[in-house]
């Protein structure tokens, strides 16, 4: 299998509040909500890089285009990793993250490795990881 993920979809529970969250809060750029005009459509698109994108889109709607029952999530399922040039500008994403209604998880604090990280939950659980490495160019 070649590398090709181009769209990173994370199930929500309230469409509109997570635009607002990732939109007005965070700052990424989208269109909005889309496709609503199709029963279990509506969903909203983030451009992230070049060829990446994340989606917001209801945990119902998954579950009935996957045909699965819907299930308690749990936020330790797996994190977003968002990594940046600085120890600086960790801390400046953390409150951002904080003000737009995050939840902080852990605060951003020198790692064991060398790096710089912190974790926020997002309005519906999900596990941000925004984080400093000195190896690594952001």
């Amino acid at each position: 299998m070649k590398p090709r993920i181009t769209v990173i979809t994370i199930g929500v529970d309230d469409l509109e509040r997570a635009l607002q969250f990732y939109r007005d809060g965070l700052g990424l750029p989208t269109d909005g909500i889309i496709g609503t005009e199709f029963e279990h459509g509506a969903v909203a698109f983030f451009d992230l890089q070049a060829g990446l994108r994340l989606a917001i889109w209801k945990r119902t709607d998954i579950a009935y285009d996957t045909k699965l029952s819907t299930a308690k999530p749990s936020p330790t399922e797996f994190t977003l990793g968002h990594n940046v040039g600085s120890r600086e500008e960790v801390d400046l994403i953390m409150e951002q993250a904080q003000k737009a209604g995050a939840t902080i998880t852990v605060s951003a604090h020198d790692t064991f490795w060398g790096g710089y990280s912190g974790y926020f939950q997002d309005p519906d659980g999900h596990l941000w990881e925004v984080v400093w490495n000195p190896e690594w160019e952001a």
